[in-house]
């Protein structure tokens, strides 16, 4: 039980450092977008927070992340679905 509270605090604070370091170079509006994408799909938005950072960290991104360009993160880490056309004879 004290380990597995251990880990769960570790990755918290992991995260927070991914947050700090993210939010650096979003705008607000995107900080927003995220936020809102956190509450919702807790997965998609660590996984685009930790893009965001791991770029900074790079120093690929010096720029404030619009909410646009934010948007377009997203998308791009939604694989397209398929569709299917059903017809009746």
């Amino acid at each position: 039980m004290q380990n597995q509270l251990q880990e769960q605090l570790q990755v918290q604070q992991q995260l927070e450092q991914l947050e700090t370091l993210a939010k650096r170079v979003m705008s607000t509006e995107a900080i927003a977008r995220y936020g809102n994408l956190k509450a919702v799909h807790t997965e998609k938005a660590i996984q685009s927070i930790a893009i965001i950072a791991q770029l900074a960290e790079q120093g690929k991104i010096s720029a404030p992340i619009s909410d646009e360009q934010y948007k377009d993160l997203l998308r791009r880490m939604t694989p397209e679905k398929k569709e299917f056309k059903i017809t009746k004879k």
